[in-house]
């Protein structure tokens, strides 16, 4: 009789234990909280999640929702992959060299800490309202990021390899590609994973105080005309396409890289 109970409450153990239970009541809890807020109302503009939910998916069947996606993750998708080839080069240039280290770091500590809405002005002024000014305001937000992980993952490399290559008279090539590079991956990885995060704030702050267009357009649009719940879809819809996007990075990176290189402990 103690058998099958036994076994019970260790399944129901395991059922609290498991990280999605917990995950799944959270949102539920949250958007439980968000419909009764907008049905108390807190504010005639915050909207019931339900409310929201409709209007999520009458944007994505009349089409307005993909076609603003269109427009705004072309400067995304062009300042990610110059800041992935040309940001991971310079970390890695500025970890190798002292020189480049000198001459560099300060600007990109400097461009991490400075305020972005203060530098839109700046770029909308040099590069106008096109194209060219969105993809650079991604890249200012997110090129100090990639090349900072890229230039610690470097630097951080476990002394005692680079010792034991040099006994084996192994070469700086050798070194720089068998041992460095392999060592820093993890950490240029989730330099890639957080600069898209920054990214995708980017881009919306750029359609929000450049031009109205994409995703920014379809906020500013229903927020002037005072159709709330569309507004707040528009915004949930670009929280989840990052939250989805940045999770998926993250469990490709657990996959390529085990705990210990990625720095943390992951006893599970």
């Amino acid at each position: 009789m103690s058998g099958p109970l036994k076994t019970d409450s260790v399944e129901r153990k395991g059922r609290i234990a498991n990280p999605l239970f917990w995950q799944l009541l959270s949102f539920v809890l949250f958007f439980g909280l968000w419909e009764l807020a907008g049905r108390w109302p807190i504010s005639f503009a915050f909207p019931p999640f339900s409310r929201t939910f409709v209007a999520l998916f009458s944007m994505i069947a009349d089409g307005s929702l993909p076609k603003a996606y269109l427009s705004t993750l072309q400067p995304l998708i062009i300042g990610i992959v110059l800041c992935s080839i040309i940001g991971i080069a310079f970390g890695v240039g500025m970890g190798l060299s002292r020189a480049i280290e000198w001459l560099s770091l300060p600007i990109f500590i400097v461009l991490q800490a400075a305020p972005m809405a203060a530098i839109i002005p700046l770029i909308t002024y040099m590069y106008g309202i096109g194209l060219t000014a969105k993809v650079l305001a991604v890249v200012v937000l997110a090129a100090p990021v990639i090349v900072m992980n890229s230039y610690k993952g470097i630097r951080n490399t476990n002394p005692s390899l680079l010792q034991m290559c040099r006994a084996f008279l192994g070469t700086r090539r050798q070194q720089v590609i068998k041992i460095i590079l392999p060592h820093a991956g993890a950490l240029i990885f989730a330099g890639l994973r957080l600069g898209l995060a920054m990214g995708f704030i980017g881009i919306v702050i750029a359609e929000l105080l450049i031009t109205p267009t994409g995703i920014g357009d379809l906020i500013t649009y229903h927020s002037s005309v005072a159709d709330y719940p569309k507004m707040f879809a528009a915004i949930v819809s670009i929280i989840l396409l990052a939250a989805l996007t940045i999770q998926a990075l993250e469990r490709l990176e657990r996959k390529l890289f085990p705990p210990e290189m990625r720095g943390r402990e992951d006893v599970s």
